[in-house]
């Protein structure tokens, strides 16, 4: 039980520690803005530093390949526009339930503005049960749960990409209409970068296929983060704050502790540095990511990114090169962001309501092993149960 009377003890000592560190940060953002404006003058410069010295690095910067400084205001889409999204969720397996398998459900939204069109909201489950389904990841030592994870990103991939490509019936082009393929969360899959390179691909390679497929439709694609804790944009200004002639971080500050001479604004994160920035309705300059793991997406998937104003909140909008490129389609893809997140009140409206409909509630997960017991036993098994210890848990004696 919480003793809040010993609770209360501690509120003055930390109310008092949390007001220092917030005066703290109020410089620091100050320091930050100040270094901002000063790189801008010298941007080129501190890229090719960057480039030259890359290897040595200990840290990881974006590279601006815009003004660092740029604001560019971003308009609300047109009213014809549709919209997709895809998003995911699971039963993990266990070992004392029914039956040890998994269900992955993907929640698939198609929104149409102006159109005269019907909407699609709907789910997608599928039930992985086969031992190459459940066994495979372990010979590369990934555990069956994150294995899991890992294949629900490439079905959300997988059925993004079908649905915004064929989503016409007769097929037809309707180039003319606005769109956008939206996804919750960041287009840098990180956790590739500690798995076996044959399990890579297993993921990687469809992935890569459904965004070739967008590509070829010419459908914009983005990656939206909501409170991003990213650090990557404002890495690129610890180089004119490094301390040596050369930024040779392994020979100089290799056996820093705590901190190196060019982290003075740390912990300042990009999307706190850019909130003070930009107005609402604007965007930051455009960077280019250097996660070590987009050497394996390919020249035309390499992820770039970019801070966006939606009113509540600064979001960090991902999209791949050819987007980034083409600037009639990220204006496209910027301004239906934009106007979704306005129509959902603060955060998209597509990925909101495929987040509601994927999600897999208590009394879904009860009815999915009730019909799963009633086909075993139709099957001609017997023994059919949970183990003691679920059915403990489920009920009380007292």
């Amino acid at each position: 039980m919480l003793d809040l009377a010993k609770l209360a003890q501690q509120m003055p000592n930390i109310g008092l520690e949390m007001q220092k560190d917030a005066l703290a940060s109020v410089e620091r953002l100050k320091l930050a803005q100040s270094v901002l404006i000063k790189t801008v003058k010298s941007q080129n410069l501190f890229i090719k530093i960057q480039e030259e010295w890359c290897d040595r690095l200990i840290f990881t910067p974006a590279t601006p390949i815009e003004p660092i400084t740029t604001c560019i205001d971003i308009e609300l889409a047109e009213f014809n526009h549709s919209v997709f999204s895809a998003d995911g969720s699971q039963i993990a397996p266990s070992h004392h339930e029914i039956a040890y398998c998994y269900l992955i459900n993907i929640g698939r939204i198609m929104l149409h503005y102006g159109q005269n069109l019907h909407p699609l909201l709907d789910t997608l489950p599928e039930i992985y049960y086969k031992p190459e389904d459940l066994y495979v990841s372990r010979k590369w030592g990934i555990r069956t749960e994150e294995w899991m994870s890992y294949k629900r990103t490439v079905a959300e991939a997988e059925v993004l990409a079908e649905m915004a490509c064929t989503w016409v019936n007769p097929p037809g082009a309707h180039f003319n209409i606005p769109n956008l393929a939206m996804t919750d969360g960041s287009l840098i899959f990180w956790f590739l970068e500690t798995i076996a390179m044959e399990a890579r691909e297993q993921i990687l390679t469809p992935i890569l296929q459904a965004w070739q497929q967008l590509q070829e439709a010419k459908i914009p694609f983005v990656g939206y983060i909501s409170a991003s804790r990213s650090m990557e944009a404002v890495n690129f200004l610890r180089l004119p704050q490094c301390a040596y002639e050369k930024p040779n971080c392994v020979a100089y500050c290799g056996e820093e502790i705590n901190k190196t001479p060019c982290q003075k604004i740390e912990p300042i994160r990009d999307a706190t540095l850019w909130s003070s920035i930009l107005k609402p309705r604007q965007r930051s300059a455009i960077f280019r990511s250097n996660s070590r793991i987009l050497d394996l997406y390919g020249e035309e998937q390499y992820i770039y990114f970019c801070y966006l104003h939606v009113g509540t909140e600064v979001a960090r909008i991902e999209f791949p090169r050819w987007v980034a490129e083409d600037s009639a389609l990220l204006h496209q893809a910027l301004s239906i962001t934009l106007t979704q997140v306005n129509k959902g009140f603060g955060y998209p409206v597509a990925l909101a309501e495929a987040h509601n409909l994927a999600v897999v509630k208590g009394g879904d997960r009860s009815r999915f092993f009730a019909l799963l017991e009633d086909q075993m036993i139709r099957a001609g098994l017997h023994n059919v149960g949970t183990s003691y210890k679920e059915a403990r848990k489920r009920g009380s004696i007292a």
